[in-house]
């Protein structure tokens, strides 16, 4: 690969995905340098174009998020033309992604089957949200209701709380991210065999597997883990603090920071209760222990206690919003933030992206998410030879 090069460039994905799991699929795969051409019906676009508020120029947010890097083509599959407008393009992808419920995309015409036929190299990936088969594969699901079947939610609380979901969406980006991983490994046994293949992946498969120490726990034991909120089962003290003017979360349940974090709150005096001297004593009587702590930080201001403990070497943080972690210098050195320009809309902050590589910039020719059918033209130009009037003759009909 050239210098500068992205690895996926030349690549062409086909995108018939809608929502978050799998346009965060595709998305990840044009940061690396793919073609993603995300096919949409006309006139609606994917769902997410218009969920909201929030909204930036009538978009909504978190279609804004998923889709930079992309090009959008409008197909109605509803047609007979349009069917086979996405068979034909299908022939000459690499990839196709989609995240329809089990059993759609055959009533398209669009079953793995049928395309290896045509396109025996292709790289064909399905996510769903409960699993290509078995007896619950049509059940809808989205991640709130994920996180409650898989588990996520009964460890995630405050201890003898109500179950809270996870701030974000976060299993449907699992989902995304593990569709990219299964995505590039078979591009790398097609480079060996010449053959493509399908995978699949789910949100609940995502989500099962992400339980990892805490699912050994339940296996090895037979009990349930419970919601420990911020704090730990073993270590004490362990969790968020309220402050003077915010929340941070400090560490210090080894025995030498405990000792360190005392000198910095002034209570010394607390290593000789015998509740507290040791750490089996802390986590034992950790509630007599938090109503003294919780008091002692409320006294300071996040930035001198955090300054303070650095400077003890006690494991601490401020529990920053996203005006401060958007202005925190580390995050900023590391390019986590990342304009983009689009004619319509103007400049677009984006995410930077995660990982890094020495031989090219993944962030290198962003591009900002496209705008409902704005790439129509040009994709049935390039992917499939169409002459002008045979478009215009398609825009005509409403397939395009």
């Amino acid at each position: 690969m050239e210098q500068g090069k992205k690895p996926l460039a030349g690549l062409k994905v086909i995108d018939f995905t809608r929502v978050f799991a799998g346009p965060y699929c595709t998305m990840l795969l044009a940061d690396l340098g793919a073609d993603v051409v995300k096919v949409e019906m006309p006139g609606e676009g994917d769902p997410l174009r218009t969920q909201g508020p929030p909204f930036h120029h009538g978009l909504g947010i978190t279609y804004l998020a998923a889709n930079r890097n992309k090009r959008s083509l409008t197909l109605d599959m509803g047609t007979a033309e349009g069917k086979q407008i996405a068979f034909d393009l299908c022939k000459g992808a690499d990839v196709l992604v989609e995240n329809f419920r089990p059993g759609v995309m055959p009533r398209l015409g669009l079953a793995y089957e049928e395309l290896k036929k045509v396109n025996p190299r292709l790289v064909y990936a399905s996510i769903s949200g409960m699993g290509a088969d078995g007896p619950d594969k049509d059940l809808g699901a989205f991640d709130l209701t994920i996180q409650a079947i898989g588990g996520y939610m009964s460890i995630t609380g405050e201890r003898g709380g109500a179950p809270i979901k996870l701030g974000t969406s976060a299993f449907d980006m699992i989902a995304g991210m593990n569709c990219q991983t299964a995505v590039l490994a078979a591009l790398l046994e097609r480079a060996t065999t010449g053959a493509g293949q399908k995978v699949e992946t789910s949100l609940l498969e995502g989500e099962v597997a992400f339980l990892a120490n805490a699912a050994l726990e339940y296996m090895l034991t037979g009990k349930n883990p419970q919601k420990w909120g911020s704090e730990h089962a073993q270590q004490v003290p362990y969790k968020a603090f309220e402050t003077a003017d915010g929340w941070a979360i400090i560490g210090a349940g080894y025995q030498n920071i405990w000792m360190s974090f005392l000198g910095v709150i002034g209570r010394e005096d607390l290593q000789q209760d015998p509740r507290f001297a040791d750490l089996a004593g802390r986590v034992s009587d950790r509630d007599a222990l938090y109503e003294i702590l919780d008091a002692e930080v409320r006294k300071h201001r996040t930035s001198e206690l955090i300054a303070r403990l650095d400077a003890a070497k006690v494991p601490c943080a401020p529990v920053n919003n996203m005006e401060q972690v958007f202005s925190h210098r580390q995050v900023l050195h590391r390019g986590m933030l990342r304009p983009v320009e689009h004619p319509s809309y103007g400049t677009l902050p984006q995410v930077g992206p995660a990982s890094k590589y020495s031989s090219f910039r993944v962030e290198e020719g962003w591009t900002a998410p496209p705008l409902l059918g704005e790439h129509s033209e040009e994709v049935l130009r390039e992917w499939l030879g169409l002459p002008a009037d045979s478009i215009e003759q398609l825009r005509n009909k409403r397939i395009i």
